[in-house]
């Protein structure tokens, strides 16, 4: 597509040049370290997503409007029916060292014709919420998406869920605004948050999610030496 060269009359967006939508979106296995990102697969990870999620009860669920389950036969339904959706797009979290799947999370609202895409749909048992896994995972997500040619990635989330807003800063998303009155789920009002990562964001942002994988910046025990909220805030200044 060419710039267009007739004189505008009222202010336009910046014109993108060679813009070619990417390629449709596939379930592609992503590798790291502490953690593989998996096509969902009901045989293959619907025991231990079970056995995990159980472990936690139903209050894990409850910005995600419930737990969509109450038993094992119902758990492994309702996966049957998330694995062969197209959007959103569900992947298992596999842990490497037991090689079990520990949560879900999703691709959605899959826009090629833009370059937009979301993250969300995380469903991280206890076992991997605020783990090296867990932090892993997303940037495999993330990554993917830039790596295909998506412009831009959205982070949503009901405005009091705090963990999942400090989650979306911590992994260097931008807050962008409140939709106000923006969902009624289960009969409550629910307000959302919206954060947004760009594709020329990204690479800096990159950097800082390696930078605190990396196995130096853990000591013996597994703690933290640097905190990637402090690493993808310090990029977000210098911006």
């Amino acid at each position: 597509m060419t710039a267009p060269t007739e004189p505008e009359t009222a202010p336009v967006g910046e014109w993108i040049s060679n813009w070619q939508p990417p390629n449709p979106f596939e379930r592609t296995p992503l590798e790291g370290r502490d953690c593989r990102v998996e096509p969902l697969n009901v045989a293959a990870h619907g025991e231990a997503l079970f056995d995990a999620w159980q472990a936690d009860g139903a209050s894990r669920w409850i910005y995600l409007g419930g737990r969509p389950f109450d038993d094992r036969k119902s758990c492994l339904r309702w996966l049957e029916h998330q694995a062969v959706l197209r959007d959103p797009m569900f992947m298992a979290l596999v842990d490497q060292d037991s090689d079990r799947a520990l949560g879900v999370a999703a691709w959605l609202n899959i826009t090629p014709e833009h370059g937009t895409i979301e993250l969300g749909h995380l469903s991280f048992s206890t076992k991997m919420a605020g783990t090296r896994m867990a932090t892993e995972a997303l940037h495999l997500l993330i990554d993917h998406a830039f790596t295909l040619g998506y412009r831009r990635m959205a982070w949503k989330c009901d405005a009091l869920n705090a963990p999942s807003r400090r989650a979306a800063r911590r992994l260097g998303f931008r807050f962008e605004g409140l939709f106000r009155q923006h969902r009624v789920v289960q009969g409550r009002n629910r307000d959302t948050s919206w954060f947004a990562l760009l594709d020329h964001e990204w690479p800096a942002i990159a950097c800082a999610h390696r930078q605190w994988l990396a196995p130096d910046n853990f000591d013996a025990q597994g703690r933290q030496q640097q905190a990637l909220s402090r690493l993808t805030a310090r990029v977000l200044q210098e911006e």
